[in-house]
């Protein structure tokens, strides 16, 4: 009997130990007041395969967002018809924050991006036909503390936000031009 409550402590206190922060990676909870729609420009939510939203975190509150990275999870897709604008992870969201203890502080954001200009966000960021947005930071107490671990936190005070293109170098071009133009005609 000595055996078996000692293996139990040890195991519980293992647990403790190597658990790790999750978070519910929707941007549509009902029971928690979150409705933070991802739309393009045209005011239409993202939908189906031609999009895909990450989540990105570092440990501990007011992180700088230059130090977020991605989960290790693939990003996901967004859902289609009257669901679109949010992202298709269903029942299935948490999401382990790799390296933040359960019940830590992390800050957290989501980035998506058109899937024509590539495979992750940073390359859609830099690609010249990319589509591309993020939300503001949130602050979060991770969950999966507690024996048993308990719920991924929800991301209470996400906002939606828009995706826009990355200019043409073109338009950057004429537009700097242009301001040249106006710069030299007030001048004289």
């Amino acid at each position: 009997m000595k055996k078996l409550l000692t293996a139990a402590v040890l195991l519980a206190a293992g647990l403790v130990a190597y658990s790790q922060g999750t978070v519910n990676f929707n941007n549509r909870v009902t029971a928690s007041g979150i409705d933070a729609k991802i739309i393009d420009e045209s005011g239409a939510g993202l939908a189906g395969t031609d999009w895909l939203a990450q989540l990105y975190f570092a440990p501990g509150a007011n992180a700088a967002e230059s130090s977020l990275t991605a989960v290790a999870l693939p990003p996901v897709n967004f859902r289609t018809g009257a669901a679109a604008g949010y992202v298709a992870v269903g029942a299935a969201g948490e999401r382990i924050l790799a390296g933040v203890v359960a019940g830590a502080d992390a800050t957290v954001q989501i980035r998506a991006w058109n899937v024509a200009a590539g495979a992750t966000y940073e390359i859609a960021s830099a690609a010249a036909n990319g589509i591309f947005g993020k939300s503001n930071t949130v602050n979060v107490k991770t969950g999966g503390a507690g024996i048993p671990p308990g719920p991924a936190a929800d991301i209470v005070g996400l906002q939606g936000f828009t995706v826009h293109p990355v200019p043409e170098p073109t338009t950057i071009a004429l537009g700097l031009l242009g301001a040249g133009l106006l710069f030299l005609r007030r001048r004289k």
